[in-house]
Parts: structure tokens; C-alpha cells; sequence
């Protein structure tokens, strides 16, 4: 009686499990479909805007530029400060306004650089980024502790980054560039794990479960983001 009693208790157990498995991977396809979705509004943005010379002079030509290069900033604090006010479609609404804004901002890069070299570092930088991920989500090792660290350095190079506008040092920049990419190749691996343990901690229902996706996806595209800009300014060729 009892041995049968521990296979049912076995079975239902093992039906729980794969249950909570399936739940989590679409939780994270949700996350990564947000982010991919995301990437692919900016990247139209960016294109438009470089080839479009009337768009290009009204952005960078006019103090507009500061307001599209500081309004993706804004929509980062105020998403993070207001999540929890906010209804889950607004959270969306918000994710991909804010995609739009990054992409009028980075079309800047297709005046700088080549497309053939923004077109290769943006496929080094997604192979990386799926293998960090990846990592980030199989290991079994617990990521927290370089939350910290991978966020002091974050402000360090915000700092650093500020310094450098003044003192125009070459050898600097490429200090700053080369721990970007080591910082935000850190950040992917500990951000993925991180969002993982949301889906574990009960942000996987209703409302919440979206906001929770638009949350892990806009931290997952910053990381991209911030990974293939630093890596840009290694790879990309200028044009001349």
C-alpha cells in the first residue's frame, strides 16, 4: 500500500515538475520574443531614419538630438520606477516606444561605420549573446554575487565615459570599450539567471507575468545593445 501510495506521490510529483518546466520555457520565449521583437523595431527605425536625409537633419542637425538620445534613458527609470503601477499593455506600449526612440538614437551608427562591418558586429554580437544566455540559463552556479560588481561597473563606465568627452583619449576609449564588453557579457549571463528566478519566485500569472516579460526583455536588450555598441567601435570600419 504504501509503495503504491509513493508512486502516485512519485507521478504527480514528476507531472508538477514537467508542468512548471513548460510553463517556464514559453515564460522565456515570451521574454526573448519581446526582446527580438524589439531589437527588429529598432533596427527599421535606425535604417529609416539614415537613409531618410530630411529625417537624419531634423534629428542631428537640430537640439532634437538630445531629446531622442535622452528620452530611451527616461523610459528606462520610469518603466523600472512605475512597473508596478502600471497595467501590463501600457508596460508593452511603453517597451516598444521606447525601441522606436533607441532606434531614431542609434541610427547614428549608420553614419559612422560601414554597413557590411554594422551588419557583421550585430551577428558576432548575437552569437555571443546566445551563447552568454545560454550559459546563463543551464548553469547550475549561482550568479548573484556579481550583480554588484557587474553594476559598479556600470557606473564606472558611465563615469569613465564622461571623463573621456573632455580628455579625447584614444587609449581610454578603448579601456572603456574593452570592459563594456566584458561587463555587459557579464550582465547577460546574470540577467538571464535573474529572470529565471522571477518565473521560480510567482511572476508567472496573469498581469503580472507580462510585465515581468517586458521587464527581463528590456534589461536582455540593453545588455545586446550596449554589448554591440562597444563592440562596434572595435569592429566597425568608418566610413570615409
Amino acid at each position: 500500500m504504501s509503495f503504491g501510495t509513493d508512486r502516485r506521490y512519485m507521478t504527480t510529483a514528476q507531472a508538477q515538475a514537467a508542468q512548471i518546466d513548460v510553463g517556464l520555457r514559453q515564460y522565456m520565449l515570451r521574454v526573448y520574443n519581446y526582446m527580438a521583437s524589439g531589437l527588429a523595431l529598432t533596427g527599421i527605425v535606425a535604417l529609416l531614419v539614415a537613409s531618410t536625409p530630411v529625417l537624419t537633419q531634423a534629428i542631428f542637425g537640430t537640439p532634437l538630438k538630445w531629446v531622442v538620445m535622452l528620452a530611451p534613458i527616461g523610459f528606462v527609470f520610469f518603466l523600472s520606477a512605475r512597473i508596478e503601477h502600471i497595467r501590463g499593455a501600457t508596460a508593452s506600449a511603453l517597451f516598444w516606444v521606447f525601441a522606436a526612440l533607441m532606434g531614431a538614437s542609434l541610427s547614428s551608427v549608420f553614419l559612422i561605420y560601414t554597413g557590411a562591418s554594422v551588419a557583421r558586429t550585430f551577428f558576432i554580437t548575437a552569437a555571443a549573446f546566445a551563447a552568454l544566455s545560454l550559459y546563463g540559463y543551464t548553469t547550475k552556479k549561482d550568479l548573484s554575487g556579481f550583480g554588484s560588481f557587474l553594476f559598479m561597473g556600470v557606473i564606472g563606465l558611465l563615469i569613465a565615459g564622461i571623463v573621456n568627452i573632455f580628455l579625447q583619449s584614444s587609449m581610454m576609449q578603448f579601456v572603456i570599450s574593452a570592459a563594456g564588453v566584458l561587463i555587459f557579457a557579464g550582465l547577460t549571463a546574470f540577467d538571464t539567471q535573474r529572470i529565471k528566478e522571477m518565473y521560480w519566485e510567482g511572476a508567472n500569472y496573469g498581469d503580472t507575468a507580462t510585465k515581468t516579460a517586458v521587464m527581463g526583455a528590456l534589461s536582455l536588450y540593453m545588455d545586446f545593445i550596449n554589448m554591440f555598441t562597444f563592440l562596434l567601435q572595435f569592429l566597425g570600419d568608418r566610413r570615409e
